[in-house]
């Protein structure tokens, strides 16, 4: 479970030597069907076994994204993998990972709102809007009351116009914003409409903040931080963040990193279980048409709505995800997953 607000874990350089599953041997690329238990396969290249599902790792501080998808990398012995969304080294939480089919599904699942414990410090503002940055403003109070403060959180509620932290990934003139800043030349960002749906005031210990968040993906924490600080005229950067939630993922099924090396199959969560969408089984003639790309028709699939995305599973795998159109005939083909990927 992810521990927000507890001390740093150390980086974990776990390995874990992978299990052969023989539930999922002789699986065959290209091909779909769906193995019935366990979240790994055989690929055809020397009968490596394959893990497709997701993990859920709590992310310590001091670690990049990166590092977190190289030890996941070790530990299944495989390449295909990848996270679902960056965190900052001085973030901690919630980082979900696809394991081979399953990023297929990254860019479905990216997108999805998040949830954030955050700690901003009142009265310094700094380059990269995080204590990491250089100190660009600082004042020693007064601090404003609750009342107050309660005031200024109200202006972030809701649907807003957010201006990414020059330090950040979002692209300006073909570039990540965060490389120019490094430079030193000026980074002028234009705001993004972002939804903050939930935004509660935690505790008020002057001149620490502490708030919990729901919002849209895109949303910048540091950002907030930075212009809470503005509009109680004291200025303030984020101190700590803890993410809890990245769309369906959450705190409860995180894994700490360095529990990595001890960790067996069984944490993997399914990609049927992770999607979300309406779930409709097909038969093994409609999952081998699928896969040789063949265009269903919407009859074809026992109670397919008119519109909408969905996923078709057949003997417990996922096969397809596939989208209706009012007034369309044909399911339109998104993704297909290969045979013996657990659903």
């Amino acid at each position: 479970m992810s521990g927000c607000g507890a001390p740093d874990s150390p980086r974990s350089g776990a390995r874990l030597p992978a299990r052969r599953d023989a539930r999922a041997r002789g699986a065959r690329r290209g091909r779909v069907a769906g193995a019935r238990a366990g979240a790994s396969r055989e690929a055809e290249e020397g009968g490596a076994r394959v893990i497709d599902g997701f993990l859920v790792i709590d992310k310590p501080a001091g670690v990049t994204s990166h590092d977190v998808v190289q030890e996941v990398r070790r530990w299944a012995k495989q390449r295909r993998v990848g996270h679902l969304g960056t965190l900052d080294p001085l973030a901690t939480g919630v980082l979900p990972i696809a394991l081979g089919e399953a990023t297929k599904l990254s860019q479905l699942l990216t997108h999805g709102e998040k949830s954030y414990r955050g700690k901003l410090r009142l009265g310094i503002e700094t380059t990269t809007y995080d204590r990491e940055g250089e100190i660009t403003r600082e004042t020693s109070g007064p601090w404003p009351d609750a009342e107050a403060l309660e005031r200024a959180l109200e202006a972030f509620r809701g649907e807003i116009e957010q201006v990414p932290p020059p330090y950040s990934a979002v692209k300006t003139g073909g570039e990540a914003a965060y490389r120019r800043a490094r430079r030193g030349e000026e980074v002028v960002l234009e705001p993004r409409r972002v939804t903050i749906r939930r935004l509660e005031l935690v505790a008020y210990e002057p001149p620490f903040v502490t708030i919990e968040v729901d919002c849209s993906s895109g949303t910048y924490l540091r950002s907030m931080a930075h212009d809470l600080g503005r509009a109680l005229g004291v200025g303030a950067h984020l101190w700590e963040l803890c993410r809890t939630r990245s769309g369906p993922f959450t705190s409860a099924q995180a894994v700490p990193l360095a529990e990595l090396e001890a960790l067996g199959h069984e944490r993997v969560i399914p990609m049927i279980a992770a999607t979300g969408l309406p779930t409709f089984e097909v038969d093994a003639r409609t999952s081998r048409r699928v896969a040789n790309g063949v265009q269903l028709g919407r009859s074809e699939v026992k109670g397919a709505p008119t519109e909408g995305v969905m996923q078709l599973v057949h003997a417990g795998g996922l096969v397809a995800l596939v989208e209706a159109q009012r007034g369309i005939p044909e399911l339109r083909t998104i993704r297909v997953f290969l045979e013996g990927s657990e659903g």
